[in-house]
């Protein structure tokens, strides 16, 4: 059962941006932080971004400047905007829905890549 939707990988060179997006029903937004990961080959899966319920939201140094994660509730989405991409942002993105002890989800992830 497929909770959480992801969106809007592909390819891009150096210097542009993409937009992700992570859709779920309306009770797994409302109650969780929501965050966005990834994981490039041969690596482990590291936290890119994530905002809690209040929109708090916390960066990887790596993305600071460059990425802004964002939630709409009225829409059930959470997204990461991707500015001035750099290859070594090229990585499967995942995104993640967590409420404590009760429930962590994880999105089929999205290919990013970014061309030198």
């Amino acid at each position: 059962q497929v909770k959480l939707v992801e969106s809007g990988g592909g390819l891009v060179q150096a210097g542009g941006s993409l937009r992700l997006s992570c859709a779920t029903s309306g009770s797994i937004f409302r109650l969780s932080a929501m965050g966005w990961y990834r994981q490039a080959p041969g690596k482990q899966r590291d936290l890119v971004a994530s905002i809690s319920r209040d929109g708090s939201t916390n960066y990887a140094d790596s993305v600071k400047g460059r990425f802004t994660i964002s939630r709409d509730s009225a829409k059930n989405t959470v997204y990461l905007q991707m500015n001035s991409l750099k290859p070594e942002d090229t990585a499967v993105y995942y995104c993640n829905a967590n409420w404590g002890t009760v429930w962590d989800y994880w999105g089929q992830g999205t290919q990013v890549t970014v061309s030198s």
